[in-house]
């Protein structure tokens, strides 16, 4: 069979393959399948309210209340205060997310982070996350649940408290 032979519905690695890297890489509705109603509704999360998936607005809140602490502590006390704000942030944001499951930016707009079955993440996707995190795209590629690449790749979930 040559490469002209390949009917025109079948796509490169069907299957399983494409169906994990599918739903894992694709960035906002790259999917075969119908496209969620609300972010979090094929993870079986409620469109709003508590256990939610959380919006971009209070991610990007919490993200700038866990930062401005650390750049001003790094801007008065050290000496190379760009590497030492981002060193700063994520030793803070491992810390609180494996101990309490969210940073205080985090709980200042209500937010926590959680694994996909609901536990507390645990040292390793906190790590994950944040180092992503740390990347600044991550964030940005944001799938048709509202997860992020960081999320994504370490198997959380941002989900609101209130």
């Amino acid at each position: 069979m040559g490469a002209g032979d390949w009917p025109s519905q079948f796509t490169a690695y069907p299957g399983p393959v494409s169906r994990w890297t599918g739903s894992w890489l694709s960035v906002g509705g790259a999917s075969v399948e119908d496209p969620p109603r609300w972010r979090g509704e094929r993870l079986g999360l409620p469109a709003s309210g508590p256990g939610s998936v959380a919006g971009f607005g209070r991610r990007l809140g919490a993200i700038a209340i866990d930062w401005l602490p650390c750049s001003l502590f790094a801007q008065w006390f050290t000496l190379n205060p760009g590497l030492s704000a981002l060193v700063l942030f994520a030793l803070f944001t491992v810390v609180s997310v494996t101990a309490f499951g969210r940073t205080y930016g985090h709980a200042a707009v209500g937010l926590r982070v959680a694994m996909l079955d609901g536990s507390r993440a645990g040292f390793g996707p906190a790590v994950i996350r944040t180092v992503l995190i740390c990347l600044a795209m991550p964030p940005l590629l944001i799938n048709s649940d509202g997860r992020g690449l960081h999320d994504r790749a370490a198997g959380t979930v941002v989900l609101r408290t209130r």
